[in-house]
């Protein structure tokens, strides 16, 4: 009997034997599957959800494709990363190491605060690097290589930035770091064979801040401006024919998943932030004082110190109508935080050009009042007062669904505020094409001067009459 059940348990053991090791190499399979999909990073997780081209492969973005080709200079670290303390590691994807690895953690960060507001330069380039690298990107517009295969020259130069962080002369300087990198900038373009061909009319500049490139813009007025607004620039340097207005980055976050309708924003009208401002910001002191005492309205001195931030994200998702009046210049920030707040602009700035208009009909999302009407006694709570449930309804939804047009990300994302800037520029090109061949109509008969460098004094011979 024995014998019997020794030789049945050694039968079975084969089989337990078996079962054990399919186990092992069962739980060993799932183990190496997760394990693979952890190292991916999260941001090319989210992009391949958003159908991005996730680059991961190292594959890049096809120019045959692109709706913009961008042709961009290897200008040194201290005209854009190098203002954000970021050095040089050799490699980059390309341009002898002046370039960070966008495709993992290389990053560097952006200072908060008032500095997000004109951080275009930042986003516009991380996207350019992205679709040469072969990181997330719609692959909208893309670097190549060499100019003659470009619609454009992009000039990277983190002119916002500069102006916020080196404006003040430093002693013993006779002028400040920003006006000096200005001036390096105006020798390297003098320099480049890119520029003389077609004396800067191809060329993109970003200067958003009001006051970025405040002493280069008057030498480079042929060029394609990405601006706020044309507040401080004469028309001879730039305007909606031949530039282009972007947004700004709202500072205040966005309102995900908003049921916050008519009924639940208690406040009828909101401002909050500075009252008495010059130029045409002498408006906002005569609607103070029409509206301070109007009920349900909260207009009130605010800035972003402190909790300010906070403040105003509270007050716009509370309120119905948002007032983003002019101040020192026709445009600021406060639209784009009333348009990711979902609280209706009004807009009261009879010099403001909006971004993309040409595509965005603002009149199904915001409501622009004229100046000389606004600062009538009651003409601004009446009009307001007179909007039914409905129409604000109708603005209210609007708003969430062109939100989107005015993000600024990394990885960008279809149809946000980079790639509408792209394409904007993108309908720009068969003008920026016709000026080029009109300015080489009888270049062959002009004696060669490619191995002439342009001194300085030549660039005063390029300003605009």
């Amino acid at each position: 009997m024995a014998a019997a059940a020794a030789s049945a348990s050694c039968r079975r053991r084969p089989i337990a034997w078996f079962f054990a090791i399919a186990a092992l190499l069962f739980f060993f399979s799932w183990y190496l599957l997760l394990d693979s999909a952890a190292v991916t990073p999260e941001p090319l997780l989210a992009a391949r959800g958003q159908g991005l081209r996730v680059g991961s492969s190292g594959r890049k973005c096809d120019p045959a494709t692109a709706a913009l080709r961008v042709f961009m200079y290897d200008l040194p670290a201290e005209f854009h990363f190098g203002l954000l303390d970021w050095e040089p590691q050799g490699g980059g994807g390309g341009g002898g190491g002046v370039w960070p690895d966008v495709r993992g953690g290389g990053v560097p960060e952006y200072p908060g605060g008032l500095n997000l507001q004109h951080s275009i330069e930042y986003w516009l380039t991380l996207d350019l690097l992205a679709s040469e690298q072969g990181a997330p990107t719609p692959c909208g517009a893309v670097r190549v290589r060499h100019a003659a295969a470009a619609d454009v020259v992009f000039v990277p130069f983190f002119a916002s930035l500069s102006f916020n962080r080196h404006s003040k002369v430093v002693p013993p300087a006779r002028a400040s770091e920003d006006r000096a990198l200005q001036r390096r900038l105006l020798d390297y373009l003098a320099a480049r064979p890119e520029w003389r061909r077609s004396g800067g009319r191809d060329h993109v500049v970003l200067a958003h801040h009001p006051n970025g490139m405040l002493d280069a813009r008057y030498k480079l007025w042929p060029c394609v401006f990405v601006l706020c607004d044309f507040g401080r620039y004469p028309p001879s340097v730039a305007g909606l024919e031949k530039d282009v207005i972007a947004p700004y980055r709202h500072v205040v976050p966005n309102f995900a998943n908003d049921s916050a309708g008519y009924d639940d924003r208690p406040t009828l009208l909101y401002f909050q932030g500075a009252i008495y401002r010059k130029d045409g910001g002498f408006i906002r002191q005569e609607l103070y004082y029409l509206l301070k005492d109007e009920k349900d309205v909260h207009f009130s001195f605010g800035s972003v110190v402190g909790n300010g931030i906070e403040q105003a994200t509270q007050g716009m998702r509370a309120s119905k109508f948002c007032l983003n009046i002019a101040g020192d210049t026709p445009s600021s920030n406060r639209l784009f935080d009333s348009i990711v707040s979902h609280c209706v602009p009004i807009i009261i700035s009879d010099e403001i050009e909006l971004p993309f208009e040409d595509v965005l009909d603002y009149s199904k999302f915001c409501i622009i009042v004229r100046g000389a009407d606004a600062v009538k006694k009651g003409f601004l709570m009446n009009l307001i007062n007179g909007i039914s449930r409905e129409d604000w309804t109708r603005m209210w939804n609007r708003l969430k669904e062109v939100e989107r047009h005015f993000e600024y990300q990394y990885p960008s994302q279809n149809d946000d505020a980079v790639q509408m800037i792209w394409k904007a520029i993108a309908r720009k090109a068969p003008s920026i094409r016709l000026k080029v061949n009109r300015l080489r109509r009888f270049s062959r008969f002009e004696t060669n001067r490619t191995d002439e460098t342009p001194t300085r004094s030549s660039w005063l011979e390029n300003q605009p009459s």
